[in-house]
């Protein structure tokens, strides 16, 4: 990723940030994430409870596009700075937390967390004067920005707090161990929008998986924050197989549910079968503030801007779209299986012109996209993170390695 591509990305984080973060009173904090990293997403991406994917599908974030090339003539992914700034700080937050003899769900609860607020990439900016991992706020008593902005040390406030008791650290919320993940994000960060969280958990895991932390060791009895936080020492976590217990919460039943439909659809078309444009009226019930044929022509407008401000924000962006501010859903998957069954074309490959089409990940939010014709759609952090682009729609299947779920209509019953 080039400076360009990571000051208008970073950027975009900063402006959603400001969008999801609300005020709060003095000695605690608020809100929100870059991208795909759906990035993808979306950041973005949300109001479940826990990471909902039925599993087996890819991630939107798995690779991207550069017009950039490496040193021996090949194209760089333009996200391997940023992915490799993710890895080492997760790793710097679980030494953090090991060091304090906190247990591996420590280490989750801050990771969930520090991808929802900063898309765990050590910001310098954010809302108001929130800056770092955790977007602290040097006001209401994080520490100065110069400290926050230390990983190692935004990572010691985040579990254990100011030594004067405000603001509180994870370990100050009586009963963390055991609440809800996003319950335990949310005590610390107060941002009135804590069901956010939880849609970072798969990632989550994802990324400690990558980077080798061990998400199911126990703590000590005596948990307590080191005096030197500065992740210098080695791990000492000891064995780093993952043996944490499944996301809290899946929607199992869900699962099982798409599973019947699947059987009752018969067999789905093989990934990377071709799309075609079909024929269908808009059912009447379907009344947008643009025409299908000007969301199109907004949707390309868009991608010809150069603008990287959709980071994971898929849904917003088809919405938008469609003239709407908001779709009024917080996940795309969700929107598609909100969606009357009358409306839902599983596993279709005949969209029509300005359908929206749908996909599901190994991240809870899935990924949409809107249908231009002749096989292509708009999406989305596809080429490169935070930038529409004009596709095959196989992309999405060969490239993020994602589940084609099928099309419906531009349909936002609450949208804003």
């Amino acid at each position: 990723m080039n400076s360009r591509q990571a000051a208008m990305l970073a950027s975009g984080v900063a402006r959603r940030g400001a969008a999801l973060k609300l005020a709060v009173p003095a000695g605690i904090l608020f809100f929100v994430f870059l991208i795909g990293l759906g990035i993808v997403g979306g950041i973005a991406g949300s109001s479940q409870a826990s990471a909902a994917s039925c599993g087996g599908a890819g991630l939107p974030d798995a690779q991207y596009e550069s017009d950039d090339e490496s040193d021996d003539g090949g194209s760089k992914d333009s996200t391997d700075g940023l992915h490799a700034q993710q890895i080492d700080n997760a790793k710097t937050i679980d030494r953090v937390a090991a060091q304090g003899g906190l247990p591996g769900r420590a280490t989750l609860v801050a990771l969930m967390t520090a991808l929802q607020e900063s898309t765990l990439i050590n910001l310098d900016h954010g809302p108001g004067d929130s800056v770092g991992l955790f977007q602290q706020k040097p006001q209401y008593g994080w520490g100065t920005k110069e400290q926050i902005m230390k990983p190692a040390y935004a990572a010691k406030m985040f579990f254990f707090g100011a030594d004067s008791g405000s603001p509180r650290g994870l370990t100050d919320v009586k009963g963390w161990e055991s609440m809800a993940l996003e319950k335990a994000a949310e005590a610390v960060q107060h941002s009135e929008q804590g069901e956010l969280y939880a849609g970072q958990e798969s990632e989550a895991r994802r990324i400690a998986k990558e980077a080798g932390i061990n998400l199911g060791h126990p703590g000590r009895a005596d948990s307590q924050p080191t005096d030197d936080p500065s992740g210098d020492t080695a791990d000492p976590s000891g064995d780093t197989a993952d043996r944490s217990d499944a996301p809290s919460g899946a929607p199992t039943e869900r699962c099982e549910k798409d599973k019947e439909k699947d059987q009752e659809d018969g067999p789905a078309p093989k990934p990377g079968t071709a799309f075609h444009d079909g024929n269908a009226n808009w059912p009447a019930q379907v009344k947008n503030p643009r025409s299908t044929a000007d969301a199109i022509k907004w949707a390309k407008r868009e991608a010809d801007s150069g603008s990287l401000e959709w980071y994971r924000w898929c849904l917003k962006f088809v919405a938008q779209s469609y003239g709407w501010t908001s779709a009024g859903s917080q996940y795309a998957i969700d929107h598609y299986w909100a969606m009357p069954s009358t409306m839902r074309h599983n596993r279709d490959r005949n969209p029509p012109v300005g359908a929206l089409m749908f996909w599901s990940t190994d991240g809870r939010a899935g990924h949409v996209a809107l249908y231009v014709g002749n096989g292509e759609i708009a999406s989305n952090d596809i080429r490169e993170p935070g930038r529409i682009s004009i596709v095959p729609a196989t992309d999405i299947e060969s490239k993020w390695g994602a589940t084609y779920q099928g099309w419906a209509p531009p349909y936002f019953p609450n949208a804003g």
